[in-house]
């Protein structure tokens, strides 16, 4: 039986027009609105994980181990919905770049060149592309963009 990871369809990368990454940005938002939130929630958990471990190994802190389980059970959960979400905006075609920042690309065509639209929370559309290997720093205006090599 042939191995399904195999198969050259799943590596097949959707490049996006600037409309069309704007179009997608309606589905995508609330996702990386939620990304944002948990990412916020994991850290905290963490956090919290952290500072009750401190207190344990300095004297056991009187702490029912009950309560680190919980701490351990929301840094879990967190850190799948966590994944669970950046799939849902891997579905949709675009990358996560930073959990934090909301920051998320989607490839594009630029004569003949895979670059990336990119896009972060608070932005009302996508204003700015970047090529791979610059990143955000090289963010450039989609204007700048020749429409008809981006497809």
């Amino acid at each position: 039986m042939r191995d399904p990871s195999a198969d050259p369809r799943l590596y097949r990368v959707r490049h996006f027009t600037p409309a069309e990454a704007n179009a997608e940005l309606e589905h995508v938002r609330p996702l990386v609105e939620r990304l944002v939130e948990h990412r916020r929630a994991h850290v905290a958990a963490l956090a919290r994980q952290e500072e009750l471990e401190g207190r344990i190994r300095g004297n056991g802190g009187g702490i029912p181990p009950a309560v680190l389980a919980e701490a351990t059970a929301a840094v879990e959960r967190e850190a799948r919905s966590l994944a669970r979400t950046v799939d849902e905006i891997a579905e949709h075609g675009a990358e996560v770049k930073d959990l934090d920042e909301g920051l998320i690309d989607f490839p594009a065509l630029h004569r003949g060149e895979t670059v990336l639209l990119c896009w972060r929370l608070g932005e009302d559309e996508i204003r700015y592309w970047h090529r791979v290997a610059d990143g955000f720093a090289g963010r450039r205006p989609v204007e700048e963009l020749d429409d008809s090599a981006s497809k």
